[in-house]
């Protein structure tokens, strides 16, 4: 069974930063492409940063660019967003995505595996 598990998420001040993990169990990450996705109540989920497991092309949405990071760690099947300069938008609920071969039009996966997501809170 594929999975995605998630970890890092917490709480932080506004300028603060964290690192989320996305780490895949039952498959490898080879031809996919990884997501990250956040949501907050009521709104939808939006797609905010995908990465090539191979290819290494990077998506990141403009609100997050220049503050988030995505990278890779082959040998542990592990993809990080590094997560800095975080303002109060950036609270929610954060999922990573496998989608295989996917493009970076995140609105349009369908993803073979969601992570079990992880909450991120921004409080002064």
């Amino acid at each position: 069974e594929k999975q995605l598990v998630q970890s890092g998420g917490g709480s932080v001040q506004p300028g603060g930063s964290l690192r989320l993990s996305c780490i895949a169990s039952g498959f490898t990450l080879d031809d996919y492409t990884i997501g990250w996705f956040r949501q907050v109540p009521g709104k939808e989920r939006e797609g905010i940063a995908c990465i090539g497991w191979k290819d290494g092309c990077t998506h990141y949405r403009n609100a997050v660019k220049g503050r988030f990071t995505v990278s890779t760690d082959h040998a542990k099947e592990t993809v990080y967003l590094q997560m800095d300069s975080l303002k109060s938008d950036g609270a929610a609920v954060y999922y990573c995505a496998a989608e295989w071969r996917g493009s970076n039009i995140l609105s349009a996966w369908s993803p073979d595996a969601w992570g079990t997501g992880t909450l991120v809170t921004v409080s002064s």
